[in-house]
């Protein structure tokens, strides 16, 4: 008796994303075939828990074999040992080095070494996250450092070059990267309310403003080091609440362009000379590295939550920023417009995004 078989042989590797999830996620291979099963997806099949459970160790196996690529993601596209189309290579890469901003929140700013990694175990029953992922997602920030704190250059472009990262991925990188680097200050319980994505953003403005690269993209180190002799020079916008004269006509054309633009114009034009010197004076010890580590709780406990305090809304904290910071550059004896400008950008930038009204 003849019989016919239609056979077809290929040696692409076969990838389900659902399961490289469930294993990047830290689930066992048992927990991931149940969660394949609830799913739903295998109802109208006849698929056997066996030959599910098989077909998950199988892939688990592929992705283990592969994670010491993923280690280094430029190899994956030169190595022969699996034949992986370029689109799946690049979402192996990027949802090998995503990570959960939950995750992020509790290590930003701590050092990315093994006394960090010791939480571990307490950092996954805070979040709910896995240990097995949590020390993937460790492992991943102290890899992209290791990597690029020996780089010159733009810090995104480094890590979006050695890790074929998305540019927004790349950026969180750097914001976590910039962070260890600087060890600012995150785990007080007033910063508990800032979420990564606030601080994320706060890194992205004084990586573009504040640091050596911002100024020089052809320096020596990588570009996460806050530039000291601007630092230093900041100690001259002392100035602006130190002459008398000029504190008070300052405060006079920031009032006269904020009445009736804002509802709590009485409160900033009583506190005006306090909130002046909060910020001229946040500015003049940042030569201190304990002060520079201090920028955010600083700015938490010295200038938002006062401002909190008179109800001030995001709108009108946004109208006197402007103002205070424009109104500057027509003081005639003023002469930092440059430094002022570069200062003011950044902070009012941070204070928006931080200010949770």
């Amino acid at each position: 008796m003849s019989m016919e078989l239609d056979v077809f042989v290929g040696n692409t590797t076969i990838i389900d994303e659902e399961v490289y999830q469930l294993w990047l996620d830290g689930y066992s291979v048992s927990d991931a075939v149940q969660m394949r099963l609830e799913s739903g997806a295998f109802l109208e099949s006849d698929v056997s828990g066996e030959v599910l459970h098989s077909d998950t160790m199988d892939q688990y196996r592929t992705f283990q074999m592969c994670e010491r690529l993923l280690h280094c993601p430029s190899k994956l596209a030169n190595q022969l040992l699996f034949q992986i189309p370029t689109q799946r290579q690049a979402m192996l890469i990027e949802r090998y080095y995503e990570f959960d901003h939950r995750f992020a929140r509790e290590v930003l700013g701590k050092k990315l070494s093994k006394g960090t990694k010791k939480d571990l175990d307490d950092i996954s029953s805070k979040t709910g996250i896995a240990l097995k992922s949590c020390r993937r997602q460790f492992d991943n920030f102290k890899r992209v450092f290791k990597v690029v704190e020996e780089l010159k250059g733009p810090l995104v472009v480094n890590v979006q070059h050695h890790f074929l990262l998305s540019d927004s991925l790349a950026r969180d990188y750097a914001a976590v990267v910039f962070f260890a680097n600087s060890r600012f200050e995150t785990g007080k319980r007033k910063l508990q309310y800032l979420s990564f994505q606030d601080f994320a953003f706060c890194a992205g403005q004084l990586i573009s403003y504040w640091t050596v690269g911002a100024v020089d993209d052809m320096m020596e180190d990588m570009d996460v080091d806050l530039e000291k002799e601007f630092l230093h020079d900041l100690k001259e916008l002392k100035v602006l609440v130190n002459d008398k004269d000029m504190l008070d006509l300052h405060k006079s054309l920031v009032c006269s362009q904020l009445k009736g633009k804002i509802k709590v114009f009485t409160e900033m034009e009583a506190n005006f000379k306090n909130l002046s010197r909060t910020l001229i004076n946040i500015a003049s010890k940042l030569t201190n590295t304990k002060d520079v580590r201090d920028l955010f709780i600083d700015l938490v406990e010295k200038f938002i939550e006062p401002c909190r305090s008179d109800k001030w809304c995001v709108g009108d904290l946004r109208l006197f920023l402007t103002y205070y910071t424009s109104t500057a550059h027509t003081l005639d004896a003023f002469r930092y417009q440059v430094l002022w400008e570069r200062y003011m950008g950044v902070i009012q930038s941070c204070i928006l995004k931080m200010y949770h009204d």
